[in-house]
């Protein structure tokens, strides 16, 4: 059976730094697109960062480039988002995702094209 946990989210000022872990079990995250999204209350979701199998393809949009960083831990089958210099907008649920293909920069927004999904860590960024 598949899962995808996250965890580390929590209430940080605005500035300050968080990371983000998603533990993944029943495959392997090196086999597969590994996805980080956000939804914010009221709007639809966002992806955040993108790694490939083979982790030489790693994407970001323009809202968090220079911010957030992706990463992959093959010996532990997790994946992590680094997120610094955080902001009131990016407070939003996070959620960790997996494909076993890119799909496109089109589809990248809508939760139904990922294979596997996890179940969100919420994120508040707020003084």
């Amino acid at each position: 059976e598949v899962h995808l946990v996250e965890s580390g989210g929590g209430l940080v000022q605005p500035g300050g730094s968080l990371r983000l872990s998603c533990a993944a079990s029943g495959f392997t995250v090196n086999d597969y697109w590994m996805f980080w999204l956000r939804q914010a209350p009221g709007k639809g979701f966002e992806w955040v960062a993108l790694m490939n199998p083979i982790g030489g393809t790693i994407m970001y949009p323009e809202s968090v480039l220079r911010r957030f960083t992706i990463s992959r831990d093959d010996a532990n089958n997790t994946v992590s988002l680094q997120m610094n210099s955080l902001k009131p907008e990016d407070t939003a649920m996070y959620y960790c995702a997996a494909d076993s293909r890119y799909g496109g920069y089109a589809t990248l927004n809508q939760k139904e094209r990922y294979k596997y999904w996890g179940q969100g860590t919420q994120v508040t960024v707020s003084s």
